[in-house]
């Protein structure tokens, strides 16, 4: 397995970072066994000394997630016919992809923009967008701000802790790694009141109409 992390600390006075930060979010985006976070918080705590280009950690890592959104997202739509059929009536993964289509379809900018500091979740998400044909214009437009947004706040954590621990790198980074930890433990959490379990909502409201998008099993073109 790649040493992502450890690479990344070998290419911080090299120009072949940025392609190293591209392609850990650009892979994360899919493929969550890649620490997309460690590497860009490291490159992060290194701009505090000057080491790094905080703006170009920054700009890498979005674009790379950016365009790495987009493989999940495609293989929903390409995919949409087999991934419905095999979603039986009645069970929990079912329920789940109900109601994130109903999300999407109430307030999908929000969905896109949250899920995207959420590891793992990020992905079922832009799959199910594509399953349930969500508009692709709107799709890259949240996606585009929810990549920066992300990107930002992930090099600022490790900015932080190179700030407060400038003449100890390693320091600086596990302060920004636990820092980006509790937070995204925040996020989490407050998703988690937000709403109930699924079971607990389809017992309440058995009858009531499942929301789905306009497109919903519909072939594209």
């Amino acid at each position: 397995m790649t040493d992502w992390v450890g690479t990344a600390e070998s290419l911080i006075a090299s120009p072949w970072l940025y392609p190293l930060l591209l392609a850990a979010s650009f892979l994360d985006s899919f493929l969550p066994v890649v620490p997309s976070e460690p590497v860009i918080i490291v490159a992060g705590a290194r701009a505090a000394g000057g080491d790094t280009q905080l703006f170009l950690v920054i700009a890498a890592t979005a674009l790379g997630a950016f365009l790495g959104d987009l493989v999940p997202y495609g293989l929903g739509r390409l995919l949409s016919r087999p991934l419905l059929a095999g979603l039986r009536p009645d069970t929990r993964r079912r329920a789940a992809f109900d109601w994130i289509a109903g999300r999407l379809a109430a307030r999908g900018g929000q969905v896109l923009m949250t899920s995207r500091f959420i590891p793992v979740g990020r992905y079922f998400v832009t799959l199910s967008a594509g399953a349930v044909g969500y508009p692709v214009g709107r799709f890259v437009l949240f996606t585009a701000l929810a990549a920066a947004a992300w990107s930002t706040y992930t090099a600022l954590t490790g900015y932080a802790g190179g700030l407060l621990f400038r003449d100890d790198p390693l320091t600086g980074t596990l302060v920004g790694l636990g820092l980006a930890l509790v937070l995204q433990r925040v996020l989490v959490a407050l998703r988690r009141v937000r709403r109930r379990p699924f079971s607990v909502r389809r017992r309440a409201s058995p009858r009531r109409a499942r929301p789905r998008l306009p497109c919903w099993g519909r072939r594209r073109p």
